[in-house]
């Protein structure tokens, strides 16, 4: 399979994902050394049916100061979304406690803190609306699992496609894109930022709205 890379050197690489491959072991690291040659460590994630920018460390002092900046929330994340437009305001926050069922592959809102219960924030503004649906810009604060799937859901607007949090569709890849990516060259410490909006399929309908964000 093919992988688009936008960037590369001798520490990171920075890439697109394809929406349907796994993006930790046994997934993208593969395929990037099968076509680069060399190592890769996982960072950050994307769920399999997420498509979109993601960066890989290639040595382990890279993958140490990735994950720092992570860490301290200096990494910034930026993803477009497709959900019914059934949110009031057209911009805010959203901040839940959220449990993952491991048995189950999901994360739930939950209403007090306990064993396995973590805090979750994103911020999110509606970019357009059209046909019902709702085109989001979302930045994520924390980074759970299934997070923005979840809270979206919880709110009565799961993601187009995304039938395991209650949208009428169930595909293989749903309407979420890692959009950007803001973060510190893990060795020169030089300010990088990557953006590759999605196209086709799911986000057709938006074309002209994502063309005009980017």
């Amino acid at each position: 399979m093919e992988i688009k890379t936008l960037y590369d050197d001798r520490h990171i690489t920075v890439c697109v994902k394809p929406a349907g491959i796994v993006s930790e072991e046994g997934g993208m690291p593969e395929l990037l050394a099968e076509r680069l040659g060399g190592s890769f460590y996982c960072v950050h994630r994307l769920d399999k049916p997420v498509g979109g920018v993601m960066v890989y460390a290639k040595t382990a002092k890279a993958a140490a100061g990735l994950s720092a900046q992570m860490a301290e929330r200096s990494f910034e994340k930026l993803y477009l979304a497709l959900a019914p437009d059934v949110l009031e305001a057209a911009e805010g926050v959203m901040e839940d406690l959220l449990f993952r069922d491991r048995s189950k592959n999901k994360s739930f809102v939950v209403k007090r803190l306990r064993q396995g219960v973590k805090k979750a924030k994103l911020e999110y503004r509606r970019l357009a609306s059209k046909n019902g649906l709702a085109l989001l810009l979302i930045r994520l604060h924390t980074g759970r699992s299934h997070q923005i799937r979840c809270q979206l859901s919880s709110r009565r607007a799961p993601i187009v496609g995304d039938g395991r949090y209650g949208s009428a569709q169930r595909l293989d890849e749903i309407a979420l894109w890692s959009y950007s990516l803001a973060f510190s060259h893990p060795a020169s410490g030089k300010a990088m930022s990557f953006t590759l909006p999605p196209e086709g399929g799911l986000w057709a309908g938006f074309a002209e709205e994502i063309a005009a964000q980017s």
